[in-house]
């Protein structure tokens, strides 16, 4: 039995870092960036213009500004959306590597796209506000305040985006299976956790 494990994350918590030892562990494939890496090759988007939507909610001004960027597209016409081609890019690749087995992916609305998934095992992580800043301080080297800044900015894009396309609360406890404080546990703690989870639920 294959598990196909999605990590929602708030921003500082340690989701990545998580989602990646967890990976690592189980001996799975891990999916972030790379969704994008992977989804420009099958779409035939720009990387970059992939980057720049990504987990990113609605902004009109830059889809007005992009939009020359979709004529010189194969098969688009005036009336296409780039963020709504980097949206279903997205989508179509997280679809496609969870059909190719067990695996990790970060973010980008991988638990909406695959509710219908009977293999799969939604994970938010969550940690105290303190502990977020302590975190991205040390990693960005910034003062707690700009830290802050941030984590407020980083957070409220990602619910946005998530709250946009799935039209699910972004964070809130029934949209999951789990919810974890990874400053209960530890990073190797949580990862630990959800990798008993997974054993229990491919029994």
């Amino acid at each position: 039995m294959k598990t196909i494990i999605t990590i929602g994350r708030q921003y500082g918590s340690g989701g990545r870092e998580i989602g990646k030892l967890l990976s690592e562990k189980l001996g799975i494939g891990y999916y972030d960036k790379e969704l994008l890496r992977k989804a420009a090759q099958d779409s035939g988007l720009c990387e970059k213009v992939m980057e720049s939507f990504d987990e990113r909610p609605k902004s009109l001004l830059y889809s007005i500004a992009m939009d020359t960027y979709m004529f010189s597209l194969p098969g688009m016409g005036a009336t296409d959306s780039l963020e709504q081609q980097v949206y279903l890019a997205t989508f179509e690749s997280i679809r496609r590597v969870a059909e190719e087995g067990s695996c990790v992916i970060i973010g980008r609305c991988a638990d909406y796209t695959l509710a219908d998934n009977e293999n799969l095992l939604k994970i938010f992580i969550t940690a105290p506000m303190e502990q977020r800043m302590e975190r991205v301080s040390q990693r960005k080297e910034l003062t707690r305040d700009k830290a802050k800044q941030l984590i407020t900015r980083t957070d409220k894009r990602r619910a946005s985006y998530y709250e946009y396309y799935s039209s699910q609360r972004w964070g809130q406890v029934d949209t999951y299976d789990c919810c974890i404080d990874s400053s209960l546990l530890g990073v190797e703690g949580t990862v630990e956790f959800i990798a008993k989870l997974v054993e229990m639920k491919e029994k």
